[in-house]
Formats: structure tokens, sequence, C-alpha cells
């Protein structure tokens, strides 16, 4: 299956999205924030098939990070989340580099049926309510 990589800087959630794709067989690599995220990204020889991140992080946001990421591995998709109308506004515009931005809450399915269709080259066909 796929190796992800998570940047999501509340506990509990980045422990439910990690545990949600591990049921799926994914190989999930769980980190607090998107500077360490990208740090890990370039470091990484073996690469990583998806980028899932947070948008409302202290270090680095997920907008930051996802901008770095198109620039740097234009061909790695992202997820974006977020429980903020705010930060999903900020995301709107990156049409062209994020595949989809998951409303929080979400259930254990929607992020697995997210992430599958997005690692079979798929976009969600119609985005989560927020």
């Amino acid at each position: 299956m796929a190796r992800i990589l998570l940047a999501e800087d509340d506990d509990s959630v980045r422990a439910f999205v990690s545990r949600a794709l591990e049921l799926d067989g994914h190989s999930v690599l769980a980190v607090e924030d998107g500077a360490i995220a990208l740090e890990t990204l370039g470091d990484d020889p073996d690469g990583f098939d998806l980028l899932v991140s947070d948008i409302k992080m202290p270090v680095m946001d997920g907008i930051a990070l996802a901008l770095n990421v198109a620039r740097d591995k234009p061909d790695l998709p992202i997820l974006l989340m977020t429980g903020y109308a705010d930060q999903r506004e900020r995301a709107h515009g990156l049409d062209q580099i994020v595949r989809d931005v998951v409303s929080k809450p979400f259930t254990l399915a929607d992020i697995r049926r997210i992430v599958t269709a997005t690692l079979a080259g798929h976009a969600e066909p119609t985005r989560l309510a927020g």
C-alpha cells in the first residue's frame, strides 16, 4: 500500500487519521507541523505517495507546506484538512496544487474514502460540507 506523510498539530486528530489510514494497510509517518513535514520529505530517500496536512499549524501551516512541496515535489498528491472556514477559503486558490480540502470534523470512513480516491488518481468528486 501507500506511504503517507501526515502533518497535524492536534495529537488526537493525528492519532485518529493515522489509525484510519493504517486500517487500509498504508504506512503512515505522522509529524506535528509543516516544518517537520518539509524536512522529512527532503530527508526521506524512499519518498511518499501522499501528503495529508492540516492547514492551521503553529510553525509552518499547511498552505506554506503545500506551496513548498508543489515546488520541490510536484508529483506528490496533497490533501489538506481544516476545521476553519477561513482556512478553507485560503486553500481555494490552490486548486492546481491540492487535490482536496477535507472539512473537520470528518468520519473514519470519510478520510479513508478520500485518501483511497486520491491515491487512485481521482480528486474527490464532491467536497465534504464545511
